[in-house]
Formats: structure tokens, sequence, C-alpha cells
């Protein structure tokens, strides 16, 4: 195989949960331009209608909430219908909560594990056996920093990122037998939107992480995106069952 075949996602069909704002669309951007197909899901019909747009040709979206948890095996078989057999699975969707963990109520704490793990769960429930069927799949989550050591007042999140990783584990021992890889990409601190809104106004907490970051700055949604393309093309064939950081040494940092 030759260096731009290895890296190749021609003829894939991919779904990326929560992806039409943020890293999901980074993630998007990179496999699309890398030859997929994709397909964005989510709850919002404005965002994913405009990022769908922005991608152009091999790009639709479908309005889901994947906390609809009795509705997984539908989504996948509309768009196997109407798209062509998922490839790739993103599970990206996600919630924030950001509270002492004294004051995360229980319900709160359920509704974030729903949205990160129970509903991930359900897709990949619902995609994994037309994979294994094909000998042929991949499967990607994204997980957090919260996933590799302790940040304060996010106890939910930090659960379900952690949970994600010993999913990987699992779900990767049963399905690589199978033709069917399962990994984690991990993000740093990355410099979105989301992210703008919360540091430009706390000079000293973007100081502490860019501080603790060997870097020295936010990476870019796009550094996450090419490395989904990495992990779900033939250059990654050998690849399954790891959580890679992509964090400018955020991880390892002092």
């Amino acid at each position: 195989m030759n260096f731009p075949d290895a890296f190749s996602l021609s003829g894939e069909v991919v779904l990326i949960t929560g992806g039409g704002t943020g890293i999901g669309l980074a993630m998007a951007q990179a496999m699309h331009a890398a030859g997929a197909r994709v397909v964005l899901v989510g709850r919002r019909e404005p965002e994913l209608t405009a990022a769908a747009k922005s991608l152009g040709d091999r790009a639709s979206f479908v309005v889901h909430d994947i906390t609809q948890l009795d509705a997984a095996a539908a989504l996948i078989e509309r768009v196997t219908r109407e798209v062509g057999a998922i490839t790739c699975l993103v599970n990206n969707a996600g919630i924030h909560l950001k509270k002492p963990a004294v004051e995360t109520t229980p319900a709160e704490f359920q509704m974030v594990l729903n949205t990160h793990i129970v509903g991930a769960h359900a897709l990949v429930r619902a995609v994994a056996p037309g994979m294994i069927a094909r000998k042929h799949g991949t499967i990607l989550f994204t997980a957090s920093m919260a996933s590799l050591f302790g940040i304060p007042l996010v106890i939910a999140y930090t659960a379900a990122k952690t949970a994600m990783v010993g999913m990987v584990k699992g779900y990767a021992t049963e399905l690589s037998p199978h033709g069917v890889r399962v990994n984690a990409i991990a993000p740093g601190w990355i410099e979105t939107e989301m992210s703008r809104k919360a540091l430009d106004g706390d000079p000293g907490r973007k100081a502490k992480i860019l501080g603790r970051t060997p870097a020295a700055k936010l990476g870019a949604p796009s550094d996450v995106g090419w490395a989904a393309v990495y992990l779900a093309s033939p250059a990654a064939k050998f690849v399954t069952g790891v959580t890679l950081p992509v964090d400018g040494g955020a991880s390892i940092g002092f």
C-alpha cells in the first residue's frame, strides 16, 4: 500500500455524533477531506444543516438524540438505507456539568452518564453486528484529559470519560478478532468557541493550563480531526484498544 492510500478513507461511511460543531465538526472535516462520506448526528438542526452544507458533497445529517436509547437501531438502519453501510462510528456527543461533587445530584450524574456512556453503548450495539458481518469497521470515542487525571468540579464528566477508556479496552477485546478496531482520542485543551468563552474571562485558569502543557499553547480542532483520520485509516490497522492523547503533552507535563 502506498503512502496516500494508507491514510485514505475513500469508500468509508462515517457517522459522527455531536458532529455539527466543535471537535465533532473538526473530525468530520478531516475525515471528509480524507475521502469519507460523513453523516453528522445531533439534536440541533440549524447547526447540522450549516455544517453539512459547509462540507458539501458526501456530507449529510440526521437530527437525533442519542439518549433515546430505543431509537439507536432505527438510526443505524436509516443511515444504512439512505447512505450505505456504516464503516466508522465516532461517539463524540456529550454534555458538560460543572459543579462541586457534593452538589451534583444523582439525577444529574445519571444524565451525564446516559449521554456519554449508555447512549454510546446503544449505538455500538446497533452498529457492531454489521461491521462484524463485513469483518471491517472502526469505532472511535472522544475521551478527555478527565479520563487521565483528576479535574475539579466535573465529577460526573470525569466518571463518564474515565469509563470510556475501559469501554474502549473491553470493546476492543471482543470486536477486534472480527476485524473491528476500537480506539479513543483524549483531547487536551483545544481552542474552540466553548473554550474561548471559558478562558477569555479567566486569565488565571488559562495561564495554569498553558503552564502544565509542554507545547505551551492550545491545540487546534484539526489536531483532533487528523488523529481521527489516522485511527480510522488503514495506516492504523494494527492499532486497537488505545486512548491517544492529543494534548500538547499536558497529560505528561508538570
